[in-house]
């Protein structure tokens, strides 16, 4: 990576921090539309590090990740340079929505176009300006469509680069997903940049233990690639599982769904999750769960139509391990230091 380090005709010095607003579209009430990065310097070399959020305009808990991030005292002690997005997509965060104005989204048109439409332009951008100034990402998520996801990390354990970083996060929960065509994470991948993606929460929400567990990983991942110092810090007892599959259970007819089963809940093959019923008479019908694992998202909405998505479950080779694992996790993140303060 150069010494030199410019965004948006900026230069920024080391040792220097830095707040920069990237000119965006306009509106077309004529109001003038920017992205905000901080950008923070240290004055000894080191990895250049993004992190961002809001890519969904919704998806509003990777701001407050950033933010309680951007608050540490640690980060005075930092080698390498931060750049951090905490809302990427300021079209969709402003009108509380996943999309663009084009009603496009976004994590589908990177790398993007210069000459494209807004959302592929918005795309480009963000490849232009801060990718291409980084060495290493992390880009910050929630569950969608009133869905909340436990907190998990989605990477191309193929890398061993990005594998390193997954493990690094401390989350108990790895998905080794495959990329999307026209995502952050694909683009990013392909211009040779490890990056992870961190699936927490849900969007239009915040969620302390989503927050805390987010920064916690941030630092985590930080100090294996040498921009924080290890000195001092407490070993984990996380041990991170890698899914062997995902899958979703659906709802098998319309209804009122009833259940019990929390984030982070077992469930066995053919098990009973709950029942869907029918508001207009006393029809029920049972919800039964055609896999085993560990539930990583579900919907928060208890009214469903046939085939919606309930439970995202995750298998695994050892259940046992991952619920243990989840257990030492949420201790973990109880006692974290990052808090709402900052200190």
């Amino acid at each position: 990576m150069s010494s030199a380090l410019k965004i948006a005709g900026k230069q920024i010095a080391r040792g220097q921090r830095l707040s920069i607003n990237i000119p965006v579209a306009r509106l077309y009430t004529h109001t003038e539309m920017t992205m905000p990065v901080h950008v923070l310097r240290a004055k000894k070399d080191g990895p250049h590090l993004f992190v961002s959020a809001a890519i969904h305009g919704d998806e509003i808990i990777g701001v407050e990740i950033i933010r309680r991030l951007l608050k540490l005292k640690a980060l005075g002690r930092m080698r390498g340079t931060l750049i951090a997005v905490p809302v990427v997509n300021v079209y969709g965060f402003i009108n509380h929505t996943r999309y663009l104005p084009d009603r496009r989204d976004l994590n589908r048109f990177f790398p993007g176009s210069e000459k494209g439409s807004l959302t592929s332009r918005l795309a480009n951008i963000f490849m232009e300006e801060i990718v291409t100034n980084c060495t290493h990402g992390i880009d910050l998520h929630a569950g969608s469509h009133h869905r909340i996801n436990l907190p998990h990390i989605r990477a191309c354990l193929d890398k061993p680069e990005t594998e390193k970083l997954a493990f690094a996060f401390g989350a108990p929960v790895i998905l080794n997903a495959d990329l999307r065509d026209g995502s952050l994470r694909q683009a990013v991948e392909e211009a040779g940049i490890p990056m992870l993606l961190y699936e927490a929460g849900e969007a239009l929400r915040f969620d302390e233990f989503a927050v805390r567990a987010g920064v916690r990983g941030i630092l985590a991942v930080m100090r294996s690639i040498g921009m924080l110092s290890t000195r001092g810090v407490k070993t984990s007892r996380i041990l991170p599982m890698v899914a062997s599959s995902t899958s979703w259970v659906r709802a098998p007819s319309s209804g009122i769904l009833r259940t019990q089963i929390p984030l982070g809940g077992k469930i066995t093959i053919n098990q009973r999750i709950g029942e869907i019923a029918d508001p207009f008479d006393e029809h029920e019908t049972a919800l039964i769960s055609p896999v085993a694992g560990i539930v990583i998202g579900r919907t928060n909405l208890p009214l469903v139509h046939k085939g919606d998505a309930l439970f995202h479950i995750a298998g695994f080779d050892d259940s046992v391990a991952v619920s243990e694992s989840l257990d030492d996790f949420r201790e973990e993140i109880k006692g974290s230091i990052p808090s709402p303060t900052g200190t």
